[in-house]
């Protein structure tokens, strides 16, 4: 099916000239509206877009365009109508602005949802949009086209947002109202007593909604086994000294710290969570010698990779002097996966996951040898050596995938 509305004319028999010159035609502010309306229902689909952005097009005519069976005019359409959407309320002629709300209306329940996403797109934060057009796209099946209208439209009132929440039109909706800029305590109340974790997550994350501080404590009892909600939590605008204290019990170790660095706190409050911190590193298993050495070695690695100065180099060097316990660190640090990974890889004496972790650390083909060499012991008969002009041997997937197995197994 071409797409062509029914009742077309071929505008080459009216003498309109070849695709490029009826092109140029539609897309004109100047072409005559009898021939705009020809050239609406020309075979080309190019031509009949150029009519659907112009400008200039009578909104009888657009109103005929919003017909079109290819979905790819009709939301070049309803991007421009949505788009004049501020200028229509000074429009001098109400007939014409009714025409336009109207056909913008009718495209705002297009089945197509590219066709009402993009209304949704240009209208969202539009103070001027006719509040029937928000409602009818806020309440749309598709998250693509009721989110933007939901999270960013200035025309929804708390008690819409609280029918959109009571009945929602997708399950992700209170989601975005949780992210609402400004968001009310009525609406956060009914978030935090009926929505699910992860827009309880987004509304802690909203350091603009107004959470009461009821709501927030009784939030921070429930959120124990709700690990992603504690780096929020942790850094809302406002916490009292018994959610402090509350937070302090349970929050992982660095978000304790995270909590005694707050300026709103008070110097005993401070204290006291950094004597918690304390506690829990002395509670820590004692490392052996070993661990000690294999931390002051990733520390210093670590160092020196900051500085941009961890290269293959570094690798080839410590190979060089026999130093396996180096080699192994310069790979973990420059790869970004645990000693454990690297560890595994070389017991196994696995090839193809030690040059995968030469790539990742994004050294050469060079150094993979020296690695598969030095790491995995391998003899000459069992190393893989570079491809033509020195690339890894191994495709991309299989690196990435060698490399999964091995932070699985490091685990």
């Amino acid at each position: 099916m071409s797409g062509v509305m029914l009742g077309t004319a071929h505008p080459r028999a009216a003498g309109l000239g070849t695709e490029s010159s009826r092109v140029r035609l539609g897309s004109s502010t100047y072409t005559s509206a009898q021939i705009l309306g020809q050239l609406a229902r020309d075979p080309a689909v190019t031509v009949r877009a150029a009519v659907a952005m112009n400008p200039a097009c009578p909104p009888h005519l657009d109103q005929a365009i919003s017909l079109d069976t290819d979905e790819r005019i009709r939301t070049l359409l309803a991007r421009k109508l949505a788009q004049l959407v501020p200028a229509l309320s000074n429009a001098e002629h109400a007939q014409a602005c009714g025409q336009v709300h109207a056909t913008l209306n009718a495209l705002a329940i297009d089945a197509a949802v590219r066709v009402r996403a993009v209304i949704a797109d240009c209208v969202k934060a539009m103070p001027e949009a006719p509040r029937g057009l928000i409602l009818q796209l806020a309440h749309d099946t598709a998250l693509s086209v009721c989110d933007p209208v939901v999270r960013l439209s200035p025309l929804l009132t708390d008690a819409d947002l609280l029918a959109l929440l009571a009945v929602p039109p997708h399950p992700a909706i209170a989601t975005s109202v949780a992210r609402r800029p400004g968001l009310s305590a009525t609406v956060a109340d009914a978030i935090a007593v009926h929505a699910d974790s992860a827009a309880i997550r987004a509304l802690l994350s909203n350091h603009s909604a107004a959470i009461q501080e009821a709501t927030l404590d009784a939030l921070i009892e429930q959120a124990g086994p709700h690990p992603d909600w504690h780096g929020p939590l942790v850094q809302r605008p406002v916490l009292t000294p018994r959610a402090v204290e509350a937070l302090s019990g349970f929050v992982a170790g660095q978000l304790v710290d995270v909590l005694a660095q707050r300026a709103d706190l008070d110097p005993a409050a401070v204290t006291e969570l950094r004597r918690r911190v304390a506690a829990r590193l002395s509670d820590a298993a004692p490392a052996t010698p070993a661990d000690v050495d294999d931390l002051e070695l990733m520390s210093s690695l670590r160092r020196l990779n900051a500085a941009d100065a961890l290269n293959e180099a570094t690798l080839i060097d410590a190979a060089r002097a026999g130093d396996q316990r180096r080699v192994a660190a310069v790979l973990a640090v420059a790869s970004g996966l645990a000693l454990a990974a690297v560890d595994r890889a070389a017991t196994l004496r696995n090839a193809k996951a030690l040059i995968g972790l030469v790539w990742k650390a994004g050294f050469t083909m060079r150094g993979a040898m020296v690695v598969q060499a030095v790491l995995g012991q391998l003899g000459p008969g069992a190393l893989i050596s570079a491809g033509p002009n020195g690339v890894f041997p191994l495709a991309i997937d299989e690196m990435q995938w060698q490399l999964e197995v091995l932070a699985q197994s490091a685990r």
